[in-house]
């Protein structure tokens, strides 16, 4: 008998707590799904509901290219064939390779350690430059 007195008011509580949060309709919600299906592929179209993970900025690319893709792609051969263009994950432009390090590993754990330290390494993400 006293498992009831306990579980009635518990259920009872969940029970109207449910309601609390039933969805209720208001004006903003008057519209139907087809007209939100419409005025959604009318902004696609538009452009003004950016795709994907781009911007809503459209990049100007300017007038198309003249050039043939056959002689594109030779310049870019032989560009590659010159060093003018690095492969794979090259160094970024004004950096020298050196070659292997000659540091340990905690050498180089304690140089990464008093840069931190100084300041010279930005933490997280917030010093993160868009790209």
């Amino acid at each position: 008998m006293k498992k009831i007195h306990m579980v009635l008011p518990a259920s009872l509580l969940a029970l109207a707590s449910v309601q609390v949060f039933a969805q209720t309709t208001d004006a903003a919600s008057t519209t139907s799904r087809a007209e939100v299906k419409a005025e959604t592929r009318a902004a696609v179209k538009a452009g003004t509901i950016p795709k994907g993970q781009s911007g809503s900025e459209k990049a100007d690319t300017g007038a198309p290219s003249t050039t043939p893709r056959a002689e594109v792609k030779a310049d870019t051969k032989a560009a590659v064939k010159a060093g003018a263009i690095p492969k794979g994950q090259a160094a970024p432009e004004g950096a020298t390779q050196t070659g292997p390090s000659t540091a340990n590993r905690a050498e180089v754990k304690a140089d990464t350690k008093a840069a931190v330290k100084a300041g010279e390494i930005p933490r997280g993400e917030s010093n993160v430059t868009k790209q």
